[in-house]
C-alpha cells in the first residue's frame, strides 16, 4: 500500500517519518509522493585520469571522484552523458514498517535528466541524505540548482516491521549518509 499526501502528512507531523528541514506541503507534497529538493553537493568522477573503474579496489573510487559544493545561486551544469552523484538537501528517516521509493520529476525527465539508475529503494530504517545517481540522456547541456525540487519520494507500507531495519545492519554501508558518498562496493561481504 503506497500512502496518500493525507498520511504522508500524518506521519511526518507525528515524526513517524522524519524530514529536515520540514517540507512545505504547499510545493512539495503530492498526491501520492512527497518532492525533495537538490542539495548543493555533487561528487564528480576524474575519468579522463584514469583507463576504467575498478569497484572491488579499496578506496579506489574516492581516488578518481571529486566533490564539488556549488554555491547559493550558482547551477550545476550537467554536459549529455554526464553521470554524477548528488543528494537532497533533506534527511530522511524512514521507519521500520516502511520502505521509501525514489522516482523522478516528469519535467526533468522530458529535458533528459534522470535521477537514478538503480538505486530507487531506500529501506525500512534509512536515516540519511538521499543520494542521486544523476544522469544526462539527453543532448543539450542542464542547468540544476540547488534547492529546486529534483526528485519524488512515495512510501510503502510493509507486511510488518522490518526484523532488522537499514539502520541496525552492522555491514550496512551508507547508514547515516551525509553528502554524495562514493561506491563502497569494495565492502560487500
Amino acid at each position: 500500500m503506497v500512502l496518500s499526501d493525507r498520511d504522508i502528512k500524518e506521519y511526518i507531523k507525528k515524526k513517524k517519518i522524519v524530514v529536515t528541514p520540514l517540507p512545505d506541503f504547499t510545493t512539495q507534497l503530492g498526491s501520492c509522493s512527497l518532492d525533495l529538493r537538490l542539495g548543493d553537493k555533487f561528487r564528480v568522477f576524474d575519468h579522463s585520469k584514469n583507463p576504467y573503474l575498478d569497484p572491488t579496489k579499496k578506496d579506489y573510487t574516492n581516488e578518481i571522484t571529486s566533490e564539488i559544493i556549488v554555491k547559493k545561486g550558482d547551477p550545476f551544469i550537467m554536459q549529455p552523458g554526464d553521470f554524477v552523484l548528488a543528494v537532497t538537501m533533506e534527511t530522511v528517516k524512514i521507519p521500520d514498517d516502511l520502505l521509501g521509493r525514489l522516482e523522478g520529476r516528469s519535467s526533468l525527465g522530458r529535458l533528459g535528466i534522470v535521477v537514478h539508475s538503480t538505486a530507487s529503494i531506500f529501506d525500512p530504517g534509512w536515516d540519511g541524505e538521499c543520494v542521486l545517481e544523476l544522469g544526462n540522456l539527453g543532448r543539450m547541456p542542464v542547468a540544476l540548482y540547488p534547492g529546486m525540487r529534483i526528485c519524488a519520494m512515495t512510501f510503502e507500507q510493509l507486511s510488518s516491521p522490518a526484523q532488522v531495519p537499514y539502520v541496525k545492519k552492522t555491514h550496512a554501508k551508507y547508514r547515516f549518509q551525509k553528502g554524495p558518498q562514493e561506491s563502497k562496493y569494495n565492502l560487500d561481504k
